[in-house]
């Protein structure tokens, strides 16, 4: 059994963030569902690689956190839209929405009025800059917000301009820290009886991915300097050029860049080393920086990875995600789970989560929904009637 078995979610969210946090509580077993506007739906729909899935609104963007959900459509500028909602709120666990500024209060769908009709409800509010504050009402998307936090300032080589970390990694963040938020809202629910209104911010969520940069600044008054892929004090902690590709080497301890030195075949300064002060070690940081540059040529960075990996010294070669994704090493985790996907019947891998248990691993059970899929079973199974659903569904109303 999976943790989340027989937990009922309402995901009005879009794009990443929010899709990304019920994906992961879908992976855990509840029983997630996806609602869509059929006129204006999630647009990460139509946004992807492959032309084809593109054009049937199944895009690899969409596909890429919605897979174990169930989707139906709704139009909610409908009063009879707005009525299946409410039905389906009535016997559901957990409401997550990520809409800008006022829209789900206009609709009728604050919390205030939501926790009214049901109070254990567990409601969790996605947004870029959070409910409070003045920029409580401002639109953002990942970038935006790493302009604004300061992680772009602190990426990027010493003498560049900040550079925008390429993957969305706030908005996975986020979602990450939305999925925290309601699994302890769900605990708490079972000492309390009482529902939650959770208020997730992607600002907040990118501060936490960089708690020591932060805490740093809080005491100096002074940003992170960026330095690109070598650490400016310690010569262990780099990326070198080998025979044959980039090599990101992880020695940060005394002991790790004493080995790292004798794997090297530099007996005298690996000594040097373990008999030395930190602060002493670091004064040498240039010199050992070239002789650790000239060594390194002689061989490929995957032979240096496995000698160094051997000796206990962090090191990997610098791969990319293409390659990474061949590596054995993934073959005996299960972030990589494969299913039918819903479009073409053609299997398709999905990254699930990254950790496993010893009964009750999380899995994907089914593949990303097609537009409205599931609109059918599931208005039938909120007590809807075949010829009601067949109303609705004449009316535009789903």
């Amino acid at each position: 059994m999976k943790p989340f078995e027989g937990i009922r979610i309402l995901d009005l969210t879009h794009v990443f963030a929010g899709p990304f946090s019920t994906y992961q509580l879908a992976c855990l077993g509840a029983d997630v569902i996806k609602i869509e506007s059929a006129i204006n739906p999630d647009m990460t729909r139509s946004e992807g690689v492959d032309p084809s899935y593109s054009e049937q609104l199944y895009a690899s963007s969409f596909q890429a956190q919605n897979a174990g959900k169930r989707g139906i459509t709704i139009n909610l500028k409908t009063e009879a839209g707005r009525d299946v909602l409410w039905r389906l709120i009535e016997t559901a666990d957990v409401l997550v929405q990520n809409y800008a500024g006022d829209a789900i209060e206009n609709l009728g769908f604050g919390y205030d009025a939501v926790s009214a009709l049901n109070p254990e409800l567990i409601y969790c509010s996605i947004t870029g800059f959070g409910r409070t504050g003045p920029k409580a009402d401002h639109p953002a998307y990942d970038v935006v917000i790493q302009a604004f936090s300061g992680l772009m300032a602190a990426n990027g080589e010493a003498n560049s301009e900040p550079v925008r970390v390429g993957p969305p990694v706030v908005d996975y963040g986020t979602g990450a820290q939305a999925a925290l938020a309601i699994s302890s809202a769900l605990y708490q629910r079972t000492k309390t009886g009482t529902g939650q209104f959770i208020d997730v911010s992607m600002l907040d969520a990118a501060l936490m991915l960089m708690s020591s940069s932060v805490v740093d600044t809080l005491i100096t008054s002074k940003s992170p300097v960026p330095h690109g892929n070598s650490h400016p004090s310690y010569a262990g902690y780099a990326t070198y050029e080998t025979a044959d590709g980039k090599i990101m080497i992880g020695a940060f301890t005394n002991k790790q860049l004493s080995s790292l030195f004798i794997v090297l075949g530099e007996h005298e300064r690996a000594e040097e080393i373990s008999g030395s002060e930190r602060g002493d070690v670091t004064k040498l940081c240039d010199s050992d920086k070239k002789i650790i540059a000239d060594q390194l040529m002689s061989q490929s960075a995957t032979d240096w990875e496995t000698k160094l990996n051997r000796a206990h010294v962090p090191a990997a070669k610098v791969r990319s995600l293409h390659e990474a994704l061949q590596e054995e090493q993934l073959q005996y985790r299960g972030v990589l789970q494969r299913i039918v996907n819903a479009a073409d019947g053609n299997p398709s891998l999905f990254p699930v989560t990254a950790f496993t248990y010893a009964h009750g691993t999380p899995c994907v059970d089914s593949a990303p929904p097609t537009l409205g899929q599931h609109t059918h079973e599931v208005l039938l199974e909120a007590g809807y009637s075949e010829t009601e659903v067949c109303q609705l569904q004449s009316a535009g109303i789903i």
